[in-house]
C-alpha cells in the first residue's frame, strides 16, 4: 500500500494530466456534433476493420478442415469416376467415351463460385446470403451447391449480392432421387438437427437400403441430376401409409459453409421448355 501511495504521489502530475485530456475528449466528442460524427465514423471504420481481421482469421482456421472435406471429396469422386470408365470401356471397348462426355456435361453448365457473408441455421426459416448478385449473372431460382452436395436454391437477387433459400428453410422443396434406384421423392427439413432432413413420397413398392445415396433427380429445372444431398439414415411410413418417409443425413454442414457455386440453369431451362412443349403438343392432339 506505502508503494502504491509513494507511486502516486511521485506522479500525481502526470495521473491529473491524463484525467483531464479524457475528461476534455468526453466533452468534445459528446457536445460537438461535428467532431461527434468524426468520432463515430472513425469507430466504424476501426470496428469494420477489425471484424474483417477477425472473419479472415477465423476462416484462415477452418482451412484445415475445409481441406479434408475437399480431399475426401476429391478422392470419392475419382473413385466414382474411375469406376464409371472402367464399366465403359468394358461396353464399349473405348476408353475415350467417357472424357469426351464428361467435357460435354460440364460445358453445358457454367458455375458462379460466391462467399457466404451471413447464414443463419438456428430458425425454422433459415436463409443464406452470397456476395453475387445480378451484375455477376446470378437469377432468380438457381441452384446452389458447395464442395460436399445441395445447398439451396436463390431466392432473391440485387446488383451484388443474393439471398438463398437452404435447405435447412421450411419452404425449401428439392426434387431428390434414391441413386441406382430411380425412386424419387422431394426434400423438406422440419426444423431441429441441422445435419438431417426428410425425403418424402417415395413409393411403397420402391426397393432401397439405409446408407444408399440421396441425390438430386434432375426432373426441375434448378439442379442437375447426381449431386448428393445425403444418405438414408432411417425408414418410416407416411401419415396416410402409401408412401415411405426417408430421414437423410445430409452431406453439407450449414454451420462451417463458406464458399459456394451457383448453377448457371439455362441449359436446363431449355431442357424443361422443350419437354412441356412437347407434353402440351401431345395434349392438344388427344383432344
Amino acid at each position: 500500500m506505502k508503494n502504491l501511495l509513494d507511486f502516486l504521489a511521485r506522479y500525481n502530475h502526470w495521473l491529473l494530466f491524463i484525467i483531464l485530456e479524457v475528461a476534455s475528449f468526453i466533452l468534445l466528442f459528446q457536445f460537438n456534433n461535428y467532431q461527434g460524427s468524426v468520432w463515430f465514423t472513425s469507430a466504424n471504420a476501426v470496428s469494420g476493420t477489425l471484424f474483417e481481421i477477425s472473419s479472415g482469421i477465423e476462416q484462415y482456421f477452418t482451412l484445415t478442415k475445409v481441406n479434408q472435406e475437399l480431399t475426401q471429396r476429391n478422392l470419392y469422386l475419382e473413385q466414382q469416376v474411375q469406376l464409371l470408365a472402367d464399366s465403359i470401356q468394358r461396353q464399349t471397348k473405348d476408353s475415350t467415351v467417357l472424357q469426351r462426355n464428361l467435357q460435354q456435361t460440364l460445358a453445358n453448365y457454367k458455375l458462379i463460385p460466391a462467399k457466404v457473408i451471413s447464414n443463419t441455421i438456428n430458425r425454422r426459416d433459415n436463409f443464406i446470403t452470397i456476395d453475387k448478385g445480378a451484375k455477376d449473372g446470378i437469377k432468380k431460382d438457381m441452384g446452389v451447391v458447395c464442395g460436399n452436395g445441395v445447398v439451396g436454391i436463390v431466392y432473391l437477387v440485387s446488383a451484388h449480392y443474393a439471398i438463398v433459400l437452404p435447405v435447412l428453410n421450411s419452404q425449401s422443396n428439392i426434387s431428390c432421387t434414391i441413386k441406382g434406384r430411380g425412386y424419387f421423392g422431394y426434400l423438406h427439413w422440419t426444423g431441429g438437427a441441422t445435419n438431417l432432413a426428410y425425403v418424402d413420397d417415395v413409393p411403397r413398392h420402391a426397393h432401397f437400403k439405409l446408407y444408399d445415396q440421396v441425390v438430386t433427380s434432375g426432373y426441375s429445372s434448378v439442379f442437375p441430376p447426381g449431386i448428393i444431398v445425403g444418405k438414408i439414415l432411417h425408414v418410416y411410413n407416411s401419415n396416410d401409409g402409401l408412401s415411405y418417409r426417408l430421414n437423410v443425413k445430409l452431406s453439407t454442414d450449414f454451420g462451417t459453409l463458406r464458399d459456394v457455386c451457383v448453377i448457371d440453369n439455362t441449359p436446363m431451362e431449355e431442357r424443361i421448355q422443350i419437354m412441356q412443349a412437347a407434353k402440351d403438343s401431345i395434349k392438344v392432339r388427344e383432344e
